[in-house]
């Protein structure tokens, strides 16, 4: 069974059934799947169909682009955002506490929000050969603002997040199994089976079941709620103001195509000292 729908210009972002209670949430903006105000908008319509299909009970949430799942936050156009993100932080809140389990399959580089946006998410899988995962951010003088510092203090504990937002170092699918920041890496090839595996399987199970065990981790461990959050955004906010900042912005905005494609592909080598 295939119903397929798409919320914003261009499909940004796609949402197509594949069986009775399982969807496929699909983002595609390229060429770096940049977390922009129009994918944002397109993200909210399909959370809102997704959440009013009682029927919905597993989501798995993919790349069209084999090299970018999704690279980071738009930092040039972080004003249209809104003050506080306010639609972010009630997007992702709206995932981690839906009646239906969220999975991320990650093929490609997940770098600031794409990796945030990982995090919120239920049961993450990874492309062994292909996924990459990064907190940049500390890289251009800011700080991970979206939830990444406290969702990864959870799933990593204090030491391995350190590490991670510290380094702003690219990190490999093995690596972030081995710190439980995601659930398994698995083979590039056997990826798509084995997360459409699992999402077949979970939605062959009783929807008032799955929606139980769900309620009950979220009890036993409690997640960040957006008011919660807001501290660490206004920081990241102040530090994105900053004009040091706003000077590396202006001269990575000037660069050629050529010399772009290079630092979003390349980018935890590209950031911070050189040895």
């Amino acid at each position: 069974m295939s119903n397929s729908t798409t919320a914003g210009a261009h499909s940004l972002v796609r949402a197509e059934q594949q069986s009775p209670g399982y969807w496929r949430v699909t983002f595609d903006n390229p060429p770096f799947n940049l977390y922009d105000p129009e994918v944002e908008t397109a993200l909210a319509e399909v959370v809102d169909r997704l959440e009013n299909d009682s029927e919905v009970k597993v989501v798995v949430f993919d790349s069209a682009l084999p090299d970018f799942f999704m690279a980071h936050l738009n930092l040039g156009r972080a004003a249209e955002f809104g003050k506080g993100m306010p639609t972010w932080f009630d997007l992702v809140g709206r995932l981690a506490t839906a009646r239906f389990i969220t999975v991320g399959s990650l093929r490609g580089r997940a770098r600031g929000i794409g990796n945030e946006f990982l995090l919120t998410l239920d049961v993450r899988f990874a492309s062994r050969e292909k996924a990459v995962l990064s907190q940049l951010e500390i890289g251009t003088g800011i700080i991970p603002g979206c939830g990444g510092i406290e969702r990864l203090l959870r799933l990593t504990g204090r030491s391995r997040a350190l590490e991670i937002i510290t380094s702003g170092e690219d990190y490999d699918a093995d690596t972030a199994a081995l710190y439980g920041w995601i659930n398994r890496a698995v083979p590039d090839a056997e990826l798509d089976a084995v997360v459409d595996r699992f999402a077949r399987r979970v939605a062959s199970f009783d929807t008032e079941a799955l929606r139980a065990v769900k309620e009950i981790v979220n009890e036993e461990a409690p997640l960040h709620t957006p008011a919660e959050l807001a501290a660490t955004h206004e920081r990241f906010a102040a530090l994105l103001a900053r004009e040091s900042v706003q000077t590396r912005l202006r001269q990575s905005a000037k660069a050629s195509p050529e010399a772009v494609r290079d630092l979003e592909l390349n980018m935890g080598e590209r950031l911070g000292a050189r040895s």
